[in-house]
């Protein structure tokens, strides 16, 4: 099964998880985060099978996310509000994300996609 990579084209640390699966021959099927945003379903089968807290999905350094005073209003939330929110805009959601079979890594950190493509 082909590797899902979602990414935001212009993000850094998206282009630098990019080139590591590109310089590493990995088949990937690459989608733009905001013309093609995660559905909820998506977002809450990942997020189970991340086993990661779902604070993890966000983008917390976002521009969004700072104007819209998540940080405070977050922990009042349910899971529920939290996946719909993460849902109704690609700009909230941490990036990338690589998904292979039951295994989604959030963000970029080498050993991590290391241990995920060997």
């Amino acid at each position: 099964m082909l590797m899902l990579f979602i990414e935001y084209p212009p993000c850094s640390t998206c282009k630098k998880a990019k080139k590591y699966l590109t310089d590493h021959h990995i088949a990937f099927e690459a989608r733009h985060i905001v013309e093609n945003n995660p559905s909820y379903k998506e977002l809450a089968l990942w997020h189970k099978q991340s086993q990661l807290p779902l604070k993890k999905f966000f983008n917390t350094s976002g521009k969004l996310y700072k104007e819209m005073q998540l940080k405070d209003k977050l922990k009042d939330m349910s899971e529920e509000e939290q996946l719909q929110l993460l849902a109704s805009n690609g700009m909230l959601v941490k990036r990338p994300l690589l998904i292979h079979e039951n295994t989604v890594l959030v963000g970029f950190k080498e050993e991590d996609y290391q241990s995920l493509c060997q």
